[in-house]
């Protein structure tokens, strides 16, 4: 038996899918790269069917991927296999992913069929997308709360029809470890052909049993770990790679397996991911929350002065956690910027470096001094940011006295046009601008989630603001950075008024080709 774990990654799929707003391409493409940089041997990074949206994300990525091995998710179903396979045939190495539920209440309530009726729809699946290529994964969906015994048959047949991975999903998170050991080493030592296919797990954390299942799944021989990062996913998320990979790596002596992780990159991927998806690390998270290489306790701050092994059992450096903060000011060059985010393991596709320093230097004017987190957070919204945004913000005046009204002076670029209102009213300065801002473009635009947070340490620290709004039923994710949290506020709502500009403008291409 192979001493490797593969790692599959699913934050583009399962994980996107418990998201307020759905990523860009763009920030998709972005997260894929970065999962390449990682390690991960495969992703999957979509459900094609779904949408022409993750149609289309899904084959810009398959386009762009080449170390890794790019995956679409499909029922077990001829169209949507269909359409994975057109989605990622102009990927290097591609799989294709097809799953039917097993558990007798999800054949019975949701599927309303029979077992054999399943299984004999799981070959079929297995054998439509074996005709596109030799990498098929098949997953028992619920086999948590499958029998062992139809587990088996079933796993049996999907290998007889041509399946290469065989994934068992605690799909509910409803199993404790030894429950979840017994199963897969029943698969192992059951089914007659294991020896064909790769045993794969995925499993969800609404128990927090996640990481725990997936480490005992391993040592009982599966040799594939479906995970995300930072653990997002739907309801309480799914394994953290972070997790299941530090523990490999840092408990080789029990586990004596291996991954192909670089795990230096872990740290700036999970931030990537938490800025990109609008999803805030709590603190205490393992590996990479803030917490997690804090000390506070006099004892431990004293053991860890003398020998760092007291109280920290991997470093901060193994997750490619740097503690030492960089620092620009604004006569610092493009190329000192460069070499700093190339210190901080970013390369040039990450981000561009005539946006980012213009951004920078409009910061170091007010801050005087720019820190590591300061342009992180900076290429972080370029990575956000559209190539063509129709609406800008010029200036911006706000003003808010106790007892009276708000207002708010707001002028935008709109097309190339200069606009400007002033707006009074509302529950406060924000609420006066947003106005404004409205006003202006003639959105009618539903404010949904409004978070404010600092970037960075001290007074000086940029402020942050991620909204969702919702516009004509879609919801869309606003970013705005600056050290003025007005003028943070109006950049939010900018940004997602551009991103619905942006798919305006999908549409009417989408309307046109089909016209023509």
């Amino acid at each position: 038996m192979s001493d490797r774990v593969i790692i599959f990654d699913t934050t583009l799929r399962d994980g996107e899918q418990a998201l307020r707003a759905s990523l860009t391409v763009k920030e998709k493409l972005q997260i894929a790269l970065a999962l390449e940089r990682l390690g991960v041997d495969v992703m999957e990074v979509g459900f094609p069917v779904s949408s022409e949206g993750d149609f289309n994300s899904v084959q810009t990525i398959a386009k762009a991927i080449k170390n890794s091995r790019v995956c679409a998710l499909s029922r077990a179903v001829a169209k949507d296999i269909d359409a994975a396979y057109e989605a990622l045939k102009v990927a290097e190495a591609y799989r294709i992913h097809t799953f039917i539920a097993t558990s007798a209440l999800h054949v019975e309530a949701k599927l309303k069929r029979s077992f054999d009726d399943v299984v004999e729809m799981a070959i079929a699946a297995v054998k439509r997308a074996r005709g596109y290529t030799d990498d098929v994964e098949f997953s028992c969906e619920d086999a948590g709360r499958t029998g062992v015994d139809n587990i088996c048959r079933i796993v049996e047949a999907a290998i007889n029809a041509g399946a290469t991975t065989i994934n068992i999903p605690d799909t509910v998170g409803y199993t404790l470890p030894t429950q979840f050991g017994s199963i897969i080493e029943n698969v192992m030592n059951r089914v007659p052909n294991i020896d064909k296919a790769v045993v794969s797990v995925h499993c969800h954390n609404d128990l927090g049993m996640a990481t725990a299942n997936s480490l005992t799944a391993v040592q009982y021989g599966a040799r594939q770990i479906e995970c995300t990062i930072n653990g997002i996913g739907e309801r309480a998320g799914n394994t953290a790679l972070e997790e299941v990979v530090m523990a490999i790596h840092t408990r080789k002596d029990l586990m004596d397996v291996t991954t192909n992780i670089n795990t230096q990159e872990i740290y700036r991927v999970s931030q990537m991911v938490s800025q990109l998806c609008n999803m805030p690390i709590q603190p205490n998270k393992a590996i990479v929350g803030s917490n997690a290489f804090a000390h506070s306790s006099g004892i431990h701050q004293d053991g860890v002065l003398k020998n760092a092994n007291t109280y920290e059992i991997l470093s901060p450096k193994s997750i490619g956690l740097k503690k030492e903060k960089l620092n620009l000011t604004a006569r610092s060059g493009r190329a000192a910027v460069k070499n700093h985010m190339a210190d901080m393991g970013y390369t040039e596709q990450d981000y561009d470096l005539d946006k980012l320093y213009e951004a920078f230097l409009k910061l170091a004017d007010k801050k005087g001094q720019v820190f590591d987190y300061d342009l992180e957070a900076l290429a972080f919204i370029d990575m956000q940011q559209g190539e063509e945004d129709r609406l800008s913000l010029t200036k911006i005046s706000a003003h808010s006295v106790s007892d009276f009204p708000a207002t708010s002076f707001v002028e935008l670029m709109l097309d190339g046009k200069k606009l400007s209102t002033v707006s009074t009213g509302g529950n406060g300065p924000v609420d006066a601008t947003y106005n404004a801002i409205l006003s202006l473009t003639g959105m009618e635009i539903t404010m949904l989630h409004y978070n404010l947070a600092a970037k960075g340490e001290g007074a000086e620290a940029l402020g942050q603001v991620d909204i969702v709004v919702e516009y004509q039923g879609r919801k869309f994710h606003g970013v705005g950075l600056a050290t003025d949290i007005i003028e943070a506020s109006a950049l939010a709502l900018i940004h997602a008024i551009n991103a619905i500009y942006r798919s305006q403008k999908v549409s009417e291409i989408k309307k046109h080709t089909e016209k023509h």
